[in-house]
């Protein structure tokens, strides 16, 4: 079990040129639409968190005059869309990137460490928050919900990200976008069952 967390972790600390940088249209506003700190172009050089950070920072844009940043919002763990109760290495690392820049970009932020990953259900193909992740975000004042899912394909892992209001179900925010499938890629999108 250890040498598989090790094995992961070095395979997430490897990873570079997996994300593809021509994914983001140019916004002219972008330095002027977020409120933090530090710029992209100061971020780390694994494209990896890069890439992460950059959608992170779409949403933020996106956010601009709906929600308080001073107002808590919680990040749900990115689960496989195809098995909603199912995540990975890469589906936590994902959650973790994406509210650490929540948090550089001045957003407050819920630390939240579900015992399962079902936060979403199917309802006549649509994804809806269940009950539970409505309750825990009453419970805490958190305005918005950040949720998201990943899909795997052959040679790309596609990534899905939205900010929903908990008490509406509304969409606030929404960023696609996605990596080429590599061998580290491969190794962590692999639930822990898996990898056994």
């Amino acid at each position: 079990m250890n040498k598989q967390i090790i094995v992961a972790s070095i395979a997430v600390l490897s990873l570079s040129a997996c994300a593809q940088g021509s994914l983001w249209p140019t916004q002219s506003n972008t330095s002027s639409s977020t409120n933090n700190a530090y710029a992209y172009n100061s971020q780390p050089s694994n494209s990896f968190i890069a890439a992460n950070y950059k959608a992170t920072d779409t949403l933020t844009a996106q956010l601009k005059g709906k929600i308080n940043p001073a107002q808590p919002m919680i990040v749900a763990t990115i689960v496989n869309i195809d098995d909603l109760n199912s995540s990975s290495t890469f589906g936590r690392l994902t959650s973790e990137q994406v509210s650490a820049r929540f948090t550089q970009t001045g957003y407050s932020m819920i630390e939240m460490k579900f015992r399962d990953f079902i936060y979403m259900k199917q309802d006549q193909g649509e994804l809806l928050l269940t009950r539970e992740i409505k309750d825990v975000a009453k419970t805490h004042n958190a305005q918005a919900v950040i949720v998201g899912t990943y899909a795997l394909s052959g040679d790309t892992v596609f990534v899905n990200l939205k900010v929903i209001q908990p008490s509406t179900n509304i969409v606030l925010a929404v960023h696609d976008y996605n990596f080429d499938m590599n061998a580290n890629l491969r190794l962590i999108t692999k639930s822990p069952i898996q990898r056994k």
